[in-house]
This record gives C-alpha cells, sequence and structure tokens, in this order.
C-alpha cells in the first residue's frame, strides 16, 4: 500500500519521462521505500576496524593502524590538543616558537642531532620531518620513513617521546631560533596575511581568536625569557592533551607493546588545569569591515555567518544521522558550486569568481558563507549578484535534478576509492586518526563508509536539501567583510553594503532553470569507421606494446593496476609553438590548448558536456606549447571509452565556443589590472626579462599579452596543430586489458584524420646571458624585506647520471644552508634550492637558489650561498652527505614504483631520450654507485663553467 501511495503521486511526471528515465525512477522509488524501513538513524556507524587504539595510565592516548601505501614505509605523528589559544598575553607567539624548538634539542637528541639522525634512514627534512601549529593544535610529524631496520622504528618512537616531554629547551638555542622565527614573519607578511589581520578582530569579536594568530608578537619573539617559553610547554604541552598515531606496513600488536613500553613512563601533569573552549560570542548586530592593502591583487566581498551547531559538533559520522547531515552538507556545496559555475561559463555573472558554502571553520563552529570576487570598480554589483543566487535558493530549493547528478558523481567518486583503497596513503589516515582525537570524529573504514552512503542517498531529497539554508542562514552572528587593494580603489563601504543587503534578502528572485535534457545525449551520436592496428612491435625491458595504426599513429600500451581504478592517456607530436615566426601570435598559440579544451567538444558546451559526464570519471584536454602539442586524458576503467570518445572529439570536432571564449579572456583582463605594478609581478617579469636575455619571443603577461588571446588565432593553431594523428604517439597506460585497449584504439584513435606530416619542433634559442648577470632591483614593498636570487646553467649534453647528481647536490646544499644561513646566522626561515636537468631542446643542467631575508642582512648573506659552493668545488662532498640524500632518493624512487603514473612517465621518457628508467642501471643501481667523487668532479665543471644570474630585490 506504502508503495503504491508513492508511484501514485508521481504518475503524471512518470509519464512524460523517456523510457531509460522512467524505469531509472522507478526503480529509485523502490529503493526509497526499501531503505525507509531498513535504516535505523541512531545506529551508530562502526569505526575503522583495522584501529588498534587506548589510553595509557598517564593519560596518553595512541592509534595504530596497519597499512602498506607505500610498503616498507610508516608514519610517526604526535598531535596535541594545544595551540596559541592557550598563551597568555606575555607568550603570544610561544607556542608555534616551541613547535620549532622540537628539532632543536632533547634528552636523547642533542642540539642539531635529530635531524642529521633521520636524515641517515632517508628521511628529509621540511619534506618528511615536519611540524605545524595552530590556534588550537599543535602536530609533529616523521612521515615516509623506511622501517625495514627495526632500529629506525624504535628511533622515531624515542623522538616521539622526547618531543612529549623532553625537549631541554636550551637557552642558546631559543636566541638562535628567535631570528628564524622573525624571518618566518617577515616571510609570511605578504597581502594575504595582512587582510586577514585586519578581518580577525570583526570576524572574532570578543574572543580570543581576535587575539592570536599563531605567529605571535615580533617583540615578544624577540626578548622574551627562556623560563616563559618552559612555563607554557610543561603547562599545556601534557600526556593528558597528545595523542601518539602511527600508521605503516607494521605489526600493530608489536608496535602497541614498543607505544606502552616507551610511553607509560613519561609522567603526567599533577593537578593540570582544565584545556578550556574556547567561544566566540553571539551578536544580533552584523557587523562590517574594510581590509585593504597596497599588495592585494583583488576585490573581495563576502557575508559570513559563523555559530555553532551542537548537533554537528564533535560527531562526525557517528551515527547514520550524522553522516546524513554531513551528506547533505557536500551536496548543497557541490550543488551551488555547479550553478554559480554554470552563470560565470553563460557570460552572465556580475562578478569573477563567487562561492556559497557550508562549512567547519574554527573548532566547534561552522560558517555559511557568501563570497564574490569582484570586477574593477564592481563590488556592489557583485555583491548584489552573489546574495541573489543566495535567494534563489531559500526561496525556491533545488531541483531533484540537480539533486540526482550530484548524487552520481559523489557515489562514482566513492565506488572509485573504494576500490583504491588499498592506495589510501599512511599520512591520510594519520589525518582522520588526527581528527579522531582533537574532533571526536568517528573514523569510518571505507567499506562500511560506502555501504551507508548506499542507503542513505536515496532517502535524502532535493527538499531535504534546500532546507538547510533556514537552518543554517539567520539574522544573528553575521559579519559583512570587503577586501582589497588599498590605493586607487574605491571600496563599498558600510551604508552601501548594508543597503544591499537590505534590499536583497527576501526580495523575489526567480527559480533556477534546469536543462535535465542534457544529460540524456551521447557524446558521440554515430561512431566512426573502425581503423586498425597495421604492426605491434613488443617493447622489450618495458613490458610494453607499440601499435602502429592505419591512419599511421603510434599508440604505446602497458597494463599496470597499482591503482586499480585508474587509466592513464598521454600523447604528443612535436612542433607546439616554435614552428611559428609570428610573435604577435604566441600568446594565443601558447594559450589555444588550455582555452578551447574549456569550450566543450562538438554541439555540447562546457555545461552540457559537464552534465552528460554525470556520474562518470573521465577527462581529456589538450595543451600546445613552445615544443609539443599534447593531450592528457584520466578514467576509471569502466569510463575508459568516455575519455577514448572525448580525446576523438578534441582531434575531430573541437568547439569553439565565443561565450566561453569571452569569460575566460575577461577573467585574464582582469587578472592583468588588478597584478600589475604589483611586487610579485614586477618580481617575475624581472626574472623572465633576464632568465630569458630579453628575448623577443618570451611575452610577459599584460594587458598587451591578454590582446592577443583571439578566439580566431586560437582556432587556426589548434585546427592546424591538432590536425595529424599520424605525427602523434599515445600513450595508454593503466588497469586495461589489452583486448579492450585495442578494441578502443581501433576505434577512436585510429579513424583521427592524418596529414602525414613529419614535422621537429624547432630551437629557438631560447637562453639565458653569458658570464655573470649581477643586478639590484628596487619593489614597492609594504613590508621591508629583500629576495636574494641566484640561478647556475650550463648547457651540456642531457645524461642520467649528471641529471641524478644536480638534483642530489641540490639536496645537499638545502642542508648546508640550512644549517648555515638559517640556523647559524638566523638570517632567513629557509633556503629554496633545486638543481635539475633537462634534455630538449638541448642538454640544460641548472641549480636555482632563493631566501628572503631583512634588507639590512642581505648583502652579509649572500655571499654565503657562494661561501658553500666554493667550499664543495674545492673539498668535495662527504660521505655521510652523499649517503644522506641517496637514501631519500632511493626511498621517494621506490614510492614511485608503486604507482601507475611512474610506468607512463617511463615509457614517455624512453621515447623521447631512448633511457629506460625501468632498468637498475639508470636508478637503484646508478644512485648506489655514486661516490662523492662524482659529485665533486660534477661539481667543479658545473660551477666553473656555468653562467649565473644574481639578482637582489630590495624595498624602495
Amino acid at each position: 500500500m506504502h508503495v503504491f501511495i508513492i508511484f501514485e503521486s508521481q504518475i503524471k511526471t512518470l509519464l512524460s519521462m523517456s523510457l531509460k528515465k522512467f524505469f531509472t525512477t522507478i526503480l529509485s522509488f523502490f529503493f526509497i521505500v526499501e531503505s525507509i524501513c531498513a535504516i535505523d538513524w541512531t545506529e551508530r556507524l562502526p569505526n575503522d576496524p583495522h584501529i588498534v587504539s587506548g589510553r595509557l595510565t598517564n593519560g596518553i592516548t595512541y592509534y595504530l593502524r596497519h597499512n602498506e601505501e607505500p610498503r616498507n614505509r610508516a608514519s610517526f605523528y604526535i598531535i596535541r590538543n594545544a595551540g596559541a589559544l592557550l598563551e597568555e598575553d606575555n607568550q603570544n607567539g610561544l607556542a608555534h616558537f616551541l613547535e620549532h624548538m622540537a628539532f632543536n634539542g632533547s634528552l636523547n637528541f642533542p642540539t642539531g642531532s635529530m635531524v642529521a639522525t633521520l636524515q641517515r634512514y632517508g628521511v628529509s627534512y621540511g619534506e618528511n620531518l615536519n611540524a605545524y601549529t595552530t590556534q588550537n593544535e599543535t602536530v609533529y610529524n616523521i612521515s615516509d620513513v623506511p622501517i625495514q631496520d627495526e632500529n629506525v622504528i624504535d628511533t622515531c618512537l624515542l623522538i616521539l617521546h622526547d618531543w612529549s616531554y623532553y625537549l631541554t629547551l636550551d637557552a642558546k638555542d631559543i636566541d638562535e631560533e628567535r631570528g628564524v622565527i622573525t624571518e618566518e614573519w617577515r616571510s609570511r607578511n605578504n597581502s594575504t596575511t595582512r587582510i586577514w589581520k585586519q578581518k580577525m578582530p570583526v570576524m572574532y569579536k570578543g574572543s580570543k581568536y581576535a587575539e592570536r594568530d599563531v605567529i605571535g608578537d615580533m617583540e615578544i619573539i624577540k626578548t622574551f625569557a627562556p623560563e616563559d617559553l618552559r612555563e607554557f610547554y610543561h603547562k599545556w604541552y601534557r600526556t593528558d592533551l597528545e595523542a601518539i598515531v602511527i600508521v605503516g606496513d607494521f605489526d600493530t600488536s608489536q608496535m602497541e607493546e614498543k607505544v606502552k613500553t616507551l610511553f607509560s613512563s613519561i609522567p603526567e601533569v599533577e593537578n593540570p588545569p582544565q584545556r578550556p573552549f574556547f567561544k566566540i560570542p553571539d551578536h544580533d548586530e552584523t557587523y562590517y569591515c574594510l581590509a585593504t592593502d597596497k599588495e592585494a591583487s583583488s576585490s573581495n566581498i563576502q557575508l559570513l555567518r559563523q555559530f555553532r551547531e551542537p548537533e554537528y559538533d564533535g560527531k562526525g559520522f557517528a551515527t547514520y544521522y550524522d553522516m546524513r547531515n554531513w551528506l547533505m552538507m557536500g551536496f548543497f556545496n557541490s550543488m551551488m558550486s555547479t550553478r554559480i559555475y554554470e552563470t560565470i561559463q553563460k557570460g552572465n555573472a556580475p562578478y569573477v569568481s563567487a562561492s556559497i558554502s557550508f562549512n567547519e571553520t574554527v573548532r566547534g563552529y561552522y560558517s555559511y558563507s557568501i563570497f564574490a570576487k569582484a570586477k574593477p570598480g564592481a563590488e556592489a554589483e557583485a555583491f548584489k549578484g552573489i546574495l541573489e543566487e543566495h535567494e534563489r535558493v531559500a526561496q525556491h530549493g533545488f531541483t531533484e535534478a540537480e539533486l540526482e547528478r550530484a548524487k552520481a558523481n559523489l557515489m562514482t567518486t566513492l565506488e572509485n576509492a573504494l576500490k583504491d583503497k588499498n592506495k589510501t596513503s599512511n599520512d591520510d589516515y594519520a589525518q582522520e586518526l588526527q581528527s579522531m582525537f582533537l574532533g571526536n570524529n568517528a573514523v569510518i573504514y571505507i567499506d562500511d563508509y560506502v555501504d551507508a552512503a548506499r542507503e542513505i542517498m536515496p532517502q535524502i531529497t532535493a527538499q531535504n536539501v534546500s532546507s538547510q539554508v533556514k537552518r543554517w542562514w539567520k539574522p544573528n552572528n553575521r559579519v559583512i567583510i570587503v577586501s582589497g587593494p588599498s590605493d586607487d580603489t574605491t571600496h563599498l563601504n558600510e551604508a552601501e553594503a548594508r543597503k544591499i543587503l537590505v534590499q536583497t534578502e527576501g526580495a523575489y528572485i526567480s527559480p533556477y532553470q534546469d536543462n535535465d535534457n542534457d544529460t540524456e545525449g551521447e557524446l558521440i551520436v554515430e561512431n566512426p569507421e573502425p581503423g586498425k592496428i597495421e604492426k605491434t612491435r613488443k617493447l622489450d625491458g618495458l613490458e610494453a606494446e607499440e601499435w602502429t595504426l592505419s591512419n599511421g599513429a603510434k599508440v604505446v600500451y602497458r597494463h599496470v593496476d597499482y591503482e586499480k581504478d585508474e587509466v592513464s592517456l598521454y600523447a604528443y607530436s612535436p612542433g607546439g609553438t616554435s614552428l611559428y615566426d609570428n610573435i604577435d601570435l604566441l600568446p594565443a598559440a601558447k594559450n589555444a590548448g588550455a582555452f578551447v579544451s574549456n569550450y566543450g567538444v562538438g554541439n555540447n558546451d562546457n555545461i552540457a558536456l559537464g552534465r552528460l559526464l554525470t556520474g562518470k570519471i573521465a577527462r581529456c584536454s589538450v595543451n600546445i606549447d613552445e615544443l609539443y602539442e599534447t593531450a592528457n586524458g584520466k578514467a576509471t576503467p569502466n569510463d575508459f571509452e568516455t575519455m577514448m570518445q572525448l580525446l576523438y572529439l578534441r582531434f575531430t570536432a573541437p568547439r569553439f565556443d565565443s561565450i566561453a571564449h569571452n569569460v575566460l579572456v575577461e577573467k585574464n583582463r582582469i587578472h592583468a589590472q588588478q597584478t600589475s605594478g604589483l611586487p610579485q609581478t614586477i618580481m617575475r617579469d624581472t626574472v623572465t626579462r633576464i632568465s630569458t636575455d630579453y628575448n623577443p619571443r618570451i611575452s610577459l603577461f599584460n594587458e598587451e599579452y591578454v590582446d592577443k588571446l583571439i578566439l580566431d588565432s586560437m582556432q587556426k593553431v589548434y585546427i592546424d596543430r591538432i590536425a595529424d594523428a599520424s605525427d602523434f604517439t599515445f600513450f595508454i597506460v593503466g588497469n586495461v586489458s589489452r583486448d579492450s585497449a585495442v578494441l578502443m584504439v581501433q576505434q577512436y584513435i585510429a579513424p583521427i584524420p592524418s596529414q602525414y606530416r613529419s614535422e621537429q619542433w624547432i630551437d629557438r634559442q631560447i637562453r639565458g646571458p653569458e658570464g655573470k648577470i649581477e643586478k639590484q632591483i628596487t619593489l614597492p614593498l609594504e613590508v621591508p624585506k629583500s629576495t636574494v636570487l641566484v640561478t647556475f646553467n650550463m648547457e651540456q649534453e642531457y645524461n642520467i647520471k649528471d641529471a641524478y647528481i644536480i638534483s642530489l647536490l641540490g639536496e645537499i646544499l638545502t642542508t648546508r644552508y640550512t644549517r648555515t644561513i638559517r640556523e647559524e646566522e638566523g638570517g632567513t626561515y629557509g633556503v629554496g634550492v633545486k638543481g635539475d636537468a633537462s634534455f630538449e631542446p638541448r642538454g640544460k643542467y641548472k641549480m636555482y637558489m632563493i631566501f628572503e631575508c631583512d634588507p639590512d642582512k642581505a648583502e652579509q648573506l649572500k655571499p654565503l650561498l657562494y661561501v658553500e659552493i666554493d667550499s664543495i668545488v674545492q673539498q668535495g662532498v662527504t660521505e655521510e652527505e652523499l649517503l644522506k640524500v641517496v637514501k631519500n632518493a632511493l626511498k621517494e624512487l621506490e614510492q614511485e614504483k608503486q604507482h601507475n603514473s611512474y610506468y607512463l612517465n617511463a615509457l614517455v621518457n624512453y621515447y623521447k631520450t631512448g633511457i629506460n628508467i625501468l632498468e637498475e642501471q639508470n636508478t637503484n643501481k646508478l644512485l648506489e654507485s655514486l661516490t662523492p667523487s662524482d659529485i665533486h668532479l660534477f661539481a667543479k665543471k658545473f660551477f666553473e663553467k656555468a653562467n649565473i644570474i644574481d639578482l637582489l630585490f630590495v624595498p624602495e
């Protein structure tokens, strides 16, 4: 009887549907009825059964989980329920300072030895060994640790043990770190940070959140007594407020015994003060904030409501009802994002970009955010436009068709994650366990999560999701925030903003018009006549095959299933923009692939294409760079054919949409206008000009550049570059059978037309300057800081041994500069160093170094870059230095080999260089054979022969 009632209420709608939709809807009705009978909303979802957890007698909580992604690795975390909000006024910034000190000396690891010890095991400082501090928490991690050696596990546990209670906090170490913290403040003190600091007192008015920005007060950082830091450490960094999280390829019972044995002896604090919950006072008045900065690059308007929601807080996915709530949040955000995207794509939006979303904010609080990035001089229009989108959903809600698309996309994503559950990383699991400890959130195993989602989703209606807006959006606890440039910009003032809000709120807005027919069609109405594979060649040593097709194209296929639910496509053809002599055409040529890939394909614009791909994971785009035209695609095995259809259409039926083109051009023009004259733009343009020796083929991004992004030019370039299949080599790598690949290649690649051109890219002689170029450039900076940027470039025939050596040399220099420029001098937050090699259009080796510092110290610090280089040139590197970086390189290499992408890159690399990196002599054996003498000889040759660009950017 119940089933009949539901059917009867929908009979008229069903009669008007297509046959396909009719049966889908009928089945969904029966599914809903079955689910209604089955679900007990109060039933708790089971926690991940693979988690081993407990609480020691001293209060320490521990979570352990076995995981094999990557194999023979583990990640070690210590999570503290303590952050900047717990500081007294005379301690402002000490929580973050304390985070730094955890690496500078402890009971079992004297000053400097902790980092050095881990580096011997292949753990890289900064990349694998790191920490962060927020207002509410502090988290330390040692990630991707090779654990075949039991001593390595014991070392990492001992570090966690020392972090817990046994930091030395030596006065000398503290004084040396003051400069590092000051330089971190300088480095992070950009426009975004300064605007955020102006927002905080209004957003969090009356709360401690308004007073603590984590980095702290620099006067306190420079002058606090060491005892102040020790007091904070022993008061709040205590056993009852910390958790140990370890995830990796180990026996959990053995690890649990190790944790109990080592950590149980840590004393608990007697009579500890209660860890408070920090409230943000409610307010009936709508606050207003104007935050501006000279270096801001855009004008933004946000209407924010921040509030407590006890029904959500600290529950995560504990029960079916909780999960229902969280699914509705996700559906709401997804559908709003889609609506706004469609508005922008149609060229109707009064803003550059926008969002309406519901999210968690600071601990225990949630926000409903209405945000828009305005066009120049149009803040009022942007604010009104995005408010109207909010009103549209508040008044009329979502359509069932919108929700069904959102459900289909989510279900596809979940099923994809389920198939690849064994590729979830140690650190991803650790973050979930962190949420369990800090937020009391349940951690659900992916199998149970997907099963629950399948049960719950049919019961969520569009009306259910739409009704959440009234729950989230109320007249209290609201803030209007306007932010943007401070120079020559008129912003939306308080009176204007309030007037727009009053006029728009509650005013009738027409409902959203949903064209659900877009999901009914097919990408390709009539398949092309299949072609043939004319020739097959086995690629020994690569476990792959090369197929030559009837249209002259080559396809390289390899089956690999490290990611079970992934198939990747890559294709390249030599030529690119290098074939064009007309310099004025180059901006359009370089952007043609990216622009056209956003226009849709064939008769489907990008909106229709998105709907047509509902419930599918398949994409394919085209790019055109200096030397090549390329295609990139990715899909699940189930959607492999869809990806191949997209590829066929990118070649044979590209769409040139003037509306979509104008939207992209307008975005680029606005960005060019808003970033013109900013320090980061001046720096970028200066480096570009000098590093290419002012080559006329290299254009700077500005309004003149945007003027050249002409649709007709892009169309001509795209058709020219993507016209000839015979000049392309296609690579298909992933979990797809040979039979299926053969079928799809013959159906969708072999029929692509060919012109049988034989093209090669042209070396346009884009080179850097010869010799040494040394310049000092002034910048209009809001906060005084200097940037030191030095590059070394050498042309030489490419070989894989030297490519490895220059990369390792960059890592060795990073460690040396960390010790000298950062730690000993306290001169910078960090020196970025990268050594790399390229083989096209000629063999080139490059070393890049950059750091920011106090302008008064720049002339003193910059020579230290050369001091270490001279030391290596004269004396070489030590066995220990080389061992550390080789260990890390071997570890990363083994991790890369456990992913499909490694084998795709190996094939492409082989076709371009002739080097097979799947052979041990080109990777592991080569790395293990390197000696300090090899590094020394290369360094002497490189640094003595290289051309140098030495730039110092200083404040005006």
